[in-house]
């Protein structure tokens, strides 16, 4: 009922330590999903012919250990439960001998792309979708909250190469950019974000900073302050 594929880390999906980048395996984690997706004929297509898009509202991710070149991994992922326009979903990576690299937990919003607002969940958008039991791991709670105190980063523009089929930032991408305003010798061993509006081509980042108990936490503002997403980054220096 876990809905997996195996693949080999390519260098491609390396960072300069060796191992495997942290915007590579949220990529492969959107694939996982999106395959499954495809697979069932609930895919992209599907979704644009009526006008509707499952849309990113958080992750939470745990990093046990970061793969590195040639290593073969698997990536699974799973529904565990919908409420109203929500639905629940897990997401592994495990190398070969079945030890866990990463587990997730992500909330996801069913929106009507006309309309641009939320949508409840039917049954047949869940046709062809089995549900499992919830992954076992410590779940945060969804609601971020960045410290007062924060530093101003150098605003910059959403990119083109950023926008996916939805014609927003692509959820990867705001983690990769927040990533980049954090130190760069801290080493992310987990992360929780959370998007609160869609950002555009033509919009710009104005980021801010703060230094939290367990790491760092970024605020990807508009020009007005407010978060299009707010991304909290745990590990060490």
């Amino acid at each position: 009922m876990i809905y997996s594929f195996d693949s080999r880390v390519r260098y491609s999906e390396l960072g300069e330590d060796g191992k495997m980048t942290l915007n590579a395996m949220i990529n492969y984690l959107q694939d996982c999903s999106t395959f499954q997706s495809e697979d069932i004929g609930k895919g992209i297509e599907y979704l644009r012919e009526r006008g509707r898009a499952w849309l990113l509202n958080s992750w939470q991710i745990q990093i046990a250990r970061r793969a590195e070149l040639n290593e073969r991994i698997s990536v699974g992922t799973w529904s565990y439960g919908y409420k109203s326009m929500y639905g629940y979903r897990n997401f592994v990576i495990t190398d070969s001998e079945g030890e866990y690299l990463l587990k997730a937990n992500s909330v996801w919003v069913l929106y009507d792309l006309e309309k641009k607002r939320p949508v409840k969940v039917t049954d047949e958008d869940l046709k062809g979708y089995v549900t499992c039991e919830r992954l076992d791991m410590d779940y945060s709670e969804r609601k971020l909250v960045i410290p007062e105190t924060r530093e101003r980063k150098e605003a910059f523009p959403v990119r083109r190469y950023q926008i996916d089929t939805n014609g927003h930032v692509n959820n990867g991408q705001y983690i990769r950019v927040a990533q980049e305003c954090i130190p760069e010798e801290f080493v992310v061993s987990g992360l929780c974000a959370e998007y609160r509006k869609s950002a555009v081509y033509g919009d710009t980042f104005y980021p801010e900073v703060a230094k939290t108990a367990e790491g760092y936490a970024v605020a990807l503002n508009d020009e007005e302050g407010k978060p299009f997403a707010v991304v909290a980054f745990s590990g060490k220096a």
